[in-house]
């Protein structure tokens, strides 16, 4: 509990200091507005390093403090739907031509990996439908 605190106060400390200089940049003149907002890049960079590495832990303390062999199928079954999205997307049902027309670097392997980002999504989509509608069935049975 004393963590979430201390990044509790962490985070409020972050988005104080993020209002002030937001407002630097809105008060200022042009010359002064960019470069405070190159400033603020680095600025964004960093706080988005510390809330992966935040994420990161938290991630880690739950899955050893949990039941670590469901979290494993879990993984198991999200990388088991990535291998068979990418085995059965073709990659060569699209004409390419129109794009390497226009220089753009698509070939057959960029084609076959948004497809089976496309059937990832499709069926994870689908899942999550399943299972909300699983859980409101089996909620109204149950009363």
């Amino acid at each position: 509990m004393k963590l979430h605190k201390i990044l509790k106060i962490i985070a409020f400390a972050l988005a104080i200091i993020g209002a002030i200089f937001a407002l630097m940049i809105i008060a200022g003149d042009d010359e002064s507005a960019l470069s405070m907002s190159g400033n603020m890049l680095y600025i964004a960079y960093v706080i988005l390093g510390l809330i992966l590495v935040m994420v990161l832990l938290f991630v880690l303390k739950g899955l050893f403090a949990g039941n670590i062999k469901k979290t494993l199928m879990t993984v198991g079954a999200f990388l088991a739907i990535i291998i068979i999205s990418y085995s059965i997307s073709s990659g060569t049902d699209l004409d390419l031509t129109p794009f390497t027309d226009k220089g753009l670097d698509v070939n057959e392997t960029t084609s076959k990996q948004v497809g089976a980002g496309l059937y990832t999504f499709y069926v994870l989509a689908f899942l999550a439908i399943a299972a909300m509608a699983y859980s409101g069935v089996k909620k109204i049975f149950n009363k």
